[in-house]
């Protein structure tokens, strides 16, 4: 039974009451359309009601108000139904040939989105720019935006200065705001790329992502000061950095990753690339494999290089099953240059069957849950002693997580490269 009682002024109150029959003997489905029957009742208050007339106003507001209320019952639709973030493979064909382009790795008809994104709060592109020629990319209000240089050599011209760039080259530029001057016309946070040089297929590649489909749907823009500083990575001081790692942990044990998490001087806390933005470094030694691990945030993955043709793999899928090993995985083959989506909370697992090392750069939006505190990075081993010990944690930071961090076997990494 549901009592709703629409009152107006003190002393002058006008009751509703409408009863329905009780949760359990209806569907979610009916107590839904009973519920909303209740607010479009509610809306229909007109200024009529004697606790308008007595208030000498009407009641015009609350009835247009009313008109956009719902109402849920929890246990039906606390974990709503929606569309899954699919797992997706873009080829690396897409910028290896054909005209100067922006292409983008558009999966808003699978997120049931109105606006271009590969994860809800990203959208990642291919960004293909002949050799000689120039092409400007835009966005109206990202907070951050990732440029990592597939192939070729070029420069970027952008409100905050220029930029030459090579073939391993990263950098990140955020809100610039529109009082400098614009570079090109292509939305106001445009940028200007032009290609130098490419002898592989003519054409420079750029993978491309920023955080815009977020402020698309939280209805906002970025505020006009600098959130970080435009910021280079070079890409033969990251390879160094990586390759000064030892392959043994602190404790001796092999690493089960060997590679850099990209940190910004305005993320200190997070150590993350910008404070929505995440990015990995990664080696995959050949004949090698790197435990399923899960996380609640989407991975947008560049296959740097995908080692020996073929050989190169990651596993996903929804489930361990006791022994730590994914359930009906899908497959998804590295190819050099291309692109595959790691849904959130899947366990997935990296493997390389070659005789060659492979090289992945995974993008996420794991600068926005390390801040939550809701990333919830998790790794098969440690699931399964858990469990075995009759342990669930639950999406909180492990109690070691706050303990001193050892330094590296192998050198410290590097700051301040410029």
């Amino acid at each position: 039974v549901f009592r709703f009682e629409h009152c107006g002024l003190k002393g002058a109150p006008t009751q509703r009451v409408k009863q329905f029959p009780s949760r359990a003997a209806m569907t979610s489905s009916i107590f839904r359309a009973a519920v909303t029957s209740v607010v479009a009742y509610l809306a229909t208050a007109d200024s009529g009601d004697e606790a308008c007339q007595a208030s000498g106003k009407g009641c015009q507001g609350n009835s247009e108000w009313g008109k956009g209320a719902e109402i849920y019952e929890y246990t039906s639709s606390a974990n709503p139904k929606m569309s899954e973030v699919p797992i997706r493979v873009f080829g690396p064909e897409l910028h290896q040939q054909g005209p100067s382009r922006v292409v983008p790795l558009d999966a808003s008809a699978d997120l049931q989105l109105p606006y271009a994104a590969t994860s809800p709060n990203l959208l990642a592109s291919f960004v293909r720019v002949l050799a000689g020629e120039e092409l400007p990319t835009g966005v109206e209000r990202a907070t951050s935006q990732m440029f990592y240089v597939i192939r070729g050599q070029g420069r970027s011209k952008t409100r905050a200065g220029e930029l030459t760039w090579r073939e391993g080259d990263l950098f990140v530029l955020p809100y610039l705001g529109n009082e400098a001057t614009p570079v090109c016309a292509e939305k106001s946070q445009c940028v200007q790329h032009s290609c130098l040089e490419d002898s592989h297929y003519g054409g420079c590649a750029l993978y491309w992502v920023h955080d815009e489909p977020l402020l698309k749907y939280l209805g906002v823009v970025p505020d006009t000061v600098r959130r970080f500083e435009p910021t280079l990575y070079p890409g033969d001081i990251m390879r160094e950095t990586v390759a000064a790692i030892s392959d043994l942990d602190e404790y001796g044990h092999v690493r089960n990753r060997r590679g850099i998490l990209l940190g910004n001087p305005a993320t200190s806390q997070t150590k993350t690339l910008t404070p929505t933005l995440w990015s990995l470094l990664n080696t995959l030694g050949a004949n090698a494999s790197q435990e399923p691990h899960k996380h609640n945030s989407v991975a947008l993955d560049l296959a740097v290089s995908a080692g020996q043709t073929g050989k190169v793999y990651t596993l996903l899928g929804r489930s361990l099953n006791k022994d730590g090993v994914i359930v009906d995985p899908v497959v998804a083959v590295w190819e050099s240059g291309g692109v595959f989506v790691t849904p959130p909370g899947w366990w997935h697992s990296h493997h390389n069957n070659g005789t060659v090392a492979a090289w992945v750069l995974p993008v996420q939006d794991a600068g926005l849950y390390t801040h939550q505190r809701t990333l919830d990075i998790r790794f098969s081993a440690g699931e399964m002693e858990l469990l075995r010990s009759g342990t669930s944690r639950g999406a909180t930071l492990p109690e070691r997580m706050s303990e001193a961090v050892p330094p590296m076997v192998a050198g410290t990494i590097m700051t301040g490269h410029m």
